[in-house]
C-alpha cells in the first residue's frame, strides 16, 4: 500500500533558507501539509533536499507542489540504501555517483533519476523507478527564478516501508 514515507524520525537538510529565516521559510514547511507554509530556498547555482529515512524505503512516487516563477526545469533523484552491516551501497546499473557534505561519513549517492518540473503552482506526480532507500537527495538544478532561489509547498515521497 502506498503511503507518505517522511515520518517524524526522518531525517531532512536543505541547501539554504531565505534570510536564515527557518521559522517562515524553513524545512518543516515542506511536510505540514499547510498551504500557507513553504520551503523558500536563498539564492545560488542549485538548491537541494536530503532525506535520511529511520528504515529503508521503497520509493515508487515524488510529488512536488512548487510557487510557480520559483521552480527547477530539470531535477535529479539520488539515493543509497544500507546494507547488512552498515555500509552503504549505490544501485547496480548506476554509474553516477556523489556525495552529500556533512552527511554520514559521505557515503555515495547514486543517480536514481532526472525528471522534469513544470513551472506551475501546481501539485506534480512523478513515478519513480521502485527503488530500496534508507536516503535520498533530490537536487533543483537550473531554477526558473534569475536568482536561482526556489519555493516549495509540499514534498511527499511515496511508497511503502521495506522489510
Amino acid at each position: 500500500m502506498t503511503q507518505s514515507l517522511v515520518c517524524p524520525d526522518t531525517v531532512s537538510r536543505v541547501s539554504s533558507v531565505l534570510n536564515r529565516n527557518s521559522r517562515q521559510f524553513g524545512k518543516k514547511h515542506l511536510f505540514d501539509q499547510d498551504e500557507e507554509t513553504c520551503w523558500n530556498s536563498d539564492q545560488g547555482p542549485s538548491q537541494w533536499v536530503s532525506l535520511e529515512f529511520p528504515q529503508c524505503v521503497q520509493i515508487t512516487q515524488l510529488q512536488v507542489q512548487f510557487q510557480g516563477g520559483f521552480s527547477s526545469r530539470h531535477s535529479c533523484l539520488e539515493g543509497t540504501r544500507k546494507l547488512r552491516g552498515g555500509v552503504s551501497t549505490g544501485f547496480p546499473g548506476f554509474l553516477a555517483h556523489f556525495s552529500i557534505a556533512g552527511s554520514r561519513g559521505g557515503e555515495a549517492l547514486s543517480k536514481i533519476v532526472d525528471f522534469y518540473p513544470e513551472d506551475t503552482n501546481a501539485l506534480q506526480t512523478f513515478s519513480i523507478p521502485t527503488m530500496e532507500v534508507d536516503r535520498l537527495k533530490l537536487t533543483f538544478e537550473d531554477t526558473t527564478d534569475f536568482f536561482g532561489r526556489v519555493v516549495i509547498y509540499h514534498l511527499r515521497v511515496l511508497g511503502e516501508k521495506a522489510g
